[in-house]
């Protein structure tokens, strides 16, 4: 791995000094993965390391042993060192001490299972926005209001993108609870849960994630260099900078030319949409939350402009307020009665929550116009939260203060129908290494179990490349963590109608089966019934996190009576007019409706595939057409947006496959 630059570790409050002089104490520091409320895996080597004072001796000790690690400070200001750590529980300490006693001590620390989660924004979904899929079902949202789980702890690392390695992240750990879980990944939250309950073990969750992006960016330099393909981009970056503040700068710069022609171009801008004199009694009306394509706006991608009026209260006379408006995809831009006091003014924030301060003399008593213009470059568009999120509030953090509800109806009107694309950057998140070195390399080499992955939608179009850098990008960081061949257990792209899909999206499932067949130490989970083929993010995460928890439990914990693949196809052969496919992993074989199985076809010597009749007996299924008298060949689910129906006993569907693709035997 290409060295650290020096260590600008984001320093901690120091907790107890006990005869250590004031200025040793403050050149003291740890990354933010050492924090209160830390989750340490537990009964292994577990390295620790920090910034010190040059040749200062540094030791740790946990308190659950006597035994003490001792480290001297390099001449970068650096040290390392290992603690051995017992076994699962907790609440303990970690005691860091130097030349003249304690320094420093993190309480509430935990020891037990600690997983990587990562990938694009299947992985990144919270479970605030899982909730809208199950409007209907009470039974979820009383599992979430029941998910208290003080010893399941989540570190979500902010996203940044990052021309060298670095050895910072912001983030801190924070414990799973009914105020917190919202903000949580889905998957990697229901994934924990599933272990926790069953391990009964402290789980901790290191969530690294960013949507939209593409494998490379999550992969080192040193490995990318072995895969031609990105050479020139590695070239490219060489030349750049090395130091991340020059791309900001270049991307600053940039998006404020784009905006300056946005609004050049915007009718709500030139007419005064934001004005709270404006008179909006024509524009169309919509429910907020809420995505407009779902609504009053279908199809639309562009500028879109919301107003509502609220009143303000006498007992909020001269008073600072914040406007919380819950995430909103994909940018935007506020105004209170005429005056601009926020935005979000850059790509790949769609998830943030905004929160936005509003000075006193902004507000007038009585009545008030709140005016948000929305962004959106692609897909659906629009407020994305909670309806208890929206509202005007004295403080953002506390929900039992007095507030003015912002959800309900608004009005609603489209000013521009497409937007020009953003300008192209020469690095940003999907930049070969950029999130390896901005998101990953500052977590190593933290002691883990292994690491999920949901990610593949954004490399669609490069299925033959991605069966080369998947397995790569694996390889890469069982090198970099220098844990062995950890698991790694990864979710397969759903079915989703993509523009244009020509077979694109099967062949990257197939690139995923591909690596789940051929690199030790991998499991595939399979989400053909859990898609939507009208949503890229399909709000089923609960199965699909206790799906990836299946695979860890019987590969990483030894729980041979849990089922977790999906049936394999292996082979197909020939009788008279029909084609017999076999499987593994296809005990009780059926169908999820009781139907006959679905989406298969077949050819024969001319190529042209048509549908095929498809019968199970046992773990095979026999497939016959009456337009086929020889079929040499057959396929399943081959469609992007296609929901077949074969499962084997234990419900797990099949994933969608053709008997002619390379195979890894």
């Amino acid at each position: 791995m290409t060295p650290h630059p020096r260590l600008t570790i984001l320093a901690l409050a120091v907790s107890m000094f006990l005869g250590c002089g004031p200025a040793e104490a403050q050149q003291f520091s740890l990354p933010s993965l050492f924090s209160d409320g830390a989750v340490l895996q537990r009964e292994t080597s577990a390295p620790v390391w920090g910034a010190a004072p040059v040749g200062m001796e540094v030791t740790v000790r946990g308190s659950w042993s006597d035994r003490v690690s001792t480290a001297v400070t390099d001449a970068n200001g650096e040290w390392h060192t290992t603690i051995d750590t017992p076994q699962a529980g907790g609440p303990h300490e970690l005691v860091f001490a130097g030349d003249g006693g304690v320094i420093m001590t993190l309480r509430d620390v935990y020891v037990g299972e600690v997983w990587v989660c990562s990938g694009q924004s299947n992985m990144e979904w919270t479970i605030d926005m899982t909730r809208r899929g199950y409007a209907d079902d009470p039974s979820y949202g009383k599992m979430l209001a029941e998910l208290d789980l003080p010893t399941l702890r989540v570190f979500d690392v902010a996203k940044r993108a990052a021309l060298t390695p670095q050895s910072v992240c912001e983030a801190h750990w924070q414990a799973c609870t009914p105020e917190t879980l919202g903000r949580f990944s889905a998957v990697a939250t229901f994934f924990g849960r599933r272990l926790q309950r069953e391990l009964d073990v402290p789980i901790g969750l290191i969530t690294t994630n960013w949507g939209g992006t593409v494998a490379e960016a999550w992969t080192s330099e040193e490995s990318l260099w072995t895969l031609p393909d990105f050479h020139a981009a590695l070239e490219a970056q060489r030349l750049m900078s090395d130091t991340t503040e020059s791309a900001k700068d270049i991307r600053h710069e940039q998006g404020k030319l784009w905006w300056r022609d946005v609004d050049a171009g915007d009718v709500g801008i030139s007419e005064g949409w934001m004005s709270s004199e404006l008179d909006d009694t024509a524009w169309s009306t919509i429910d907020v939350p809420g995505l407009w394509e779902d609504a009053t706006l279908p199809g639309v991608d562009g500028l879109v402009w919301f107003r509502r009026e609220v009143e303000i209260p006498d007992a909020w006379r001269d008073r600072n307020l914040f406007v919380c408006l819950g995430p909103l995809d994909d940018m935007d831009t506020v105004w209170v009665n005429g005056e601009q006091i926020g935005g979000m003014m850059i790509p790949g924030v769609w998830q943030t929550p905004r929160v936005y301060p509003v000075a006193a003399d902004v507000w007038k008593l009585g009545r008030n116009v709140i005016a948000v213009r929305v962004a959106d470059t692609g897909g659906a568009g629009g407020f994305s939260g909670e309806p208890d999120v929206l509202r005007i509030t004295e403080t953002p953090v506390t929900n039992d203060r007095p507030s003015v509800t912002l959800s309900g109806e608004w009005r609603v009107r489209a000013s521009t129908p497409a937007l020009p694309a953003w300008p192209a950057l020469p690095f940003h998140q999907n930049s070969p290494t950029a999130l390896f070195n901005g998101m990953i390399a500052p977590l190593l080499p933290y002691a883990i179990r292994g690491a999920i992955w949901y990610q593949g939608e954004s490399n669609r179009l490069q299925a033959a490349q991605y069966r080369r850098l998947f397995p790569a990008l694996i390889a890469d960081w069982r090198k970099h963590w220098q844990r062995g061949d950890f698991p790694f257990y990864f979710v397969q792209i759903a079915p989703y109608s993509y523009g244009g899909d020509d077979g694109e999206a099967a062949e990257l499932r197939e690139a995923q089966a591909f690596t789940a067949e051929t690199v030790p130490n991998t499991g595939m989970v399979v989400t053909m019934d859990v898609g939507n083929p009208d949503d890229i993010h399909p709000t089923n995460k609960l199965d699909v996190g206790h799906r990836l928890a299946r695979w860890a439990l019987r590969e990483t914990y030894g729980r041979d009576d849990i089922i977790a693949a999906s049936p394999v196809f292996v082979r197909s052969t020939r009788e008279g007019n029909a084609l017999r496919l076999h499987f593994t992993h296809a005990e009780g074989l059926k169908t999820s409706d009781g139907r006959r199985p679905t989406h298969f076809e077949v050819a024969g010597a001319d190529g042209a595939y048509v549908k095929a009749r498809a019968t199970i007996d046992g773990t095979t299924i026999v497939l016959t057409s009456v337009n086929v008298d020889e079929p040499r060949e057959a396929r399943y689910a081959w469609g992007a947006a296609d929901e077949p129906n074969v499962v084997n006993g234990e419900g797990l569907p099949a994933s969608s496959f053709r008997t002619d693709a390379p195979r890894a035997r």
